[in-house]
């Protein structure tokens, strides 16, 4: 089967997530390993300059609006730092009424702006830069807080894409998300079919692990349903662990991960497919 751009974004996201521990990655490596999950998934890698070529544009498409619309914010606040001088200056309540519209409208566009350069693009979930730029001091992996992390990770998920197709993956990586935001702290798109759930630091683990039990038990009993009628359910396996602050992000990650793999095991002896 020939390779699409949303496959193509899909093998991506599983190459991305398979290599995160490794110290060094080549080119060479990584395509050994591209190739590889191409191979397991029946893929075949058609044309790839074109496809490397549309995601190239695609992705100087976007920069150039970001580029193109802070140019503009910038230019737009100058212009009113300027007008609101001269209004005070002059004591003119009529112009400094309009500027402080028109720079309550600019603050909206900007806050919107900012609020899209941290949203993963499928889910709308949080992402990486989210997590970086909020939660750890600025330029190291560092936690800026104290708090505790839960990884979350769906099980058989590619045993749905297989079955189901991806279009019916990406709706499944939605439904998760929604539920998820359930918990009521932030959620973050980690990796292809994996979420981070941060919770302050007053949660114990005991509460965040009773929290997310009770959360996969009511997903588990749903019946999701397929294009072509057939019915499914989907589950998650996950892991929890408090940090402090200055703690490192990658060893957090790490400590949750082990107890997520004894948690998959445990949950995959009851659940046993989709």
């Amino acid at each position: 089967m020939d390779m699409d751009k949303k496959q193509l974004e899909i093998l991506s996201n599983e190459v991305k997530h398979s290599i995160e521990e490794l110290p060094i990655v080549t080119p060479s490596l990584y395509r050994s390993i591209f190739e590889q999950y191409a191979k397991e998934n029946n893929l075949e890698i058609e044309d790839e300059h074109s496809l490397s070529e549309d995601v190239v544009k695609q992705q100087c498409v976007k920069l150039t609006h970001l580029q193109d619309q802070t140019y503009k914010n910038a230019n737009s606040l100058s212009d009113n730092t300027s007008k609101a001088i001269d209004a005070i200056q002059n004591k003119d309540e009529t112009s400094l009424m309009q500027i402080l519209k028109e720079t309550q409208k600019l603050r909206q566009e900007v806050e919107g702006l900012r609020a899209s350069l941290y949203r993963d693009e499928l889910t709308h979930a949080l992402n990486r830069k989210w997590l970086r730029d909020k939660c750890l001091y600025e330029g190291s992996n560092s936690f800026s807080q104290g708090g505790v992390l839960a990884i979350i990770d769906l099980n058989y998920f590619k045993e749905i894409n297989d079955t189901h197709g991806h279009i019916i993956g990406d709706k499944v990586l939605i439904f998760i998300l929604n539920e998820l935001k359930k918990v009521g702290y932030p959620v973050i798109r980690y990796g292809g079919d994996e979420f981070i759930i941060l919770f302050k630091d007053s949660i114990t683990i005991a509460k965040a692990n009773e929290a997310l039990t009770k959360l996969r038990e009511s997903i588990i009993k749903k019946k999701l349903k397929a294009h072509n009628g057939a019915t499914f359910t989907v589950s998650f396996s996950f892991g929890v662990t408090a940090f402090k602050e200055e703690d490192s992000l990658d060893e957090t990650i790490e400590e949750a991960d082990k107890h997520m793999y004894e948690d998959k095991i445990e949950i995959k002896k009851r659940v046993t497919g989709i």
